[in-house]
């Protein structure tokens, strides 16, 4: 049996860049629930602050694994190939209760290209997503790093060396479903500052104390995201479930034939070189 092939692994220079586009991203999403009263707390305002800041972000860490796993132009293509999938399954199930068919193939693909190249393939599908269907506004880069983090997550799980077959798609089902609840979360603390009414029992207070936002904040998510957030964990474990072995398979094979990893190299010893240097560099064939 062949053995499934090792993700991208990820490099010091790409865990530093991530660790930052991360922590930017932790501060975009959270800082509303510390800023003093008074403090603007539209998005709609530093989204495009965010945006500028995120794009060399998402460059260096391309860049950072691209020289951390000596990875060619087709493999690069190859993302390129997930990522415009990605963006075309997104808008089949919009608008209807939250199916979004594009997260079963993220977690796959990130499974396959580990956690490094995951953000990376994460982030541009929802940003060619977005120019796709026209949904660019203030919401896209915060679903673009919420997206991002979604993908990374699968290529951190157990290696694929220890969980084969039925396993591993329990594995990535359970995590699909979990992570797709997340994201919803996760995106609903974006939009909560400023979409929420704010003479509404649930609504944030700025200033109020974190606790108290808190509550708001869970009243919030069950009243208004509950019923899109379910319907895509459980679209999202169905597909992992029936069709997430074949994706699987189809990817490790292509990975296969594409260079993730350096190609070893030989060096010749002094003695070879001496050899090399008396007979013109010929060298006849073993016996």
């Amino acid at each position: 049996m062949t053995r499934a092939p090792r993700p991208v692994r990820l490099g010091p220079r790409s865990a530093a860049a991530l660790v930052l586009l991360s922590a930017v991203g932790v501060a975009a999403f959270g800082w509303p629930l510390l800023a003093a009263r008074g403090s603007g707390l539209a998005h709609s305002a530093d989204a495009p602050w965010l945006f500028a800041l995120l794009l060399p972000l998402l460059l260096a860490v391309v860049v950072a694994t691209i020289a951390d796993t000596g990875l060619d132009a087709k493999a690069v293509a190859m993302l390129g190939v997930l990522a415009a999938a990605g963006a075309a399954l997104r808008p089949l199930g919009a608008g209807t209760a939250g199916l979004q068919p594009m997260f079963f193939l993220m977690v796959l693909a990130g499974r396959v290209l580990g956690p490094g190249f995951g953000f990376v393939l994460g982030a541009v599908s929802m940003f060619a997503s977005a120019l796709l269907t026209g949904g660019v506004g203030p919401w896209m880069p915060f679903q673009m790093l919420a997206m991002g983090w979604f993908t990374m997550g699968a290529g951190l799980l157990p290696a694929p060396g220890r969980l084969r077959g039925r396993g591993e798609l329990l594995l990535l089902a359970v995590y699909g479903a979990a992570a797709s609840l997340l994201y919803g979360l996760v995106m609903n603390l974006q939009g909560w500052p400023y979409i929420a009414g704010m003479s509404s029992s649930i609504s944030f207070v700025p200033g109020d104390p974190l606790g108290d936002n808190l509550a708001r904040f869970a009243a919030y998510v069950l009243a208004t995201s509950l019923g899109w957030d379910i319907p895509r964990a459980l679209l999202t474990v169905v597909l992992i479930l029936t069709v997430g072995g074949p994706v699987l398979r189809t990817l490790r094979r292509a990975t296969r034939r594409t260079r993730f990893h350096p190609a070893p190299r030989f060096t010749d010893t002094p003695a070879d070189a001496a050899a090399d240097a008396g007979t013109g560099g010929f060298r006849p064939p073993p016996p």
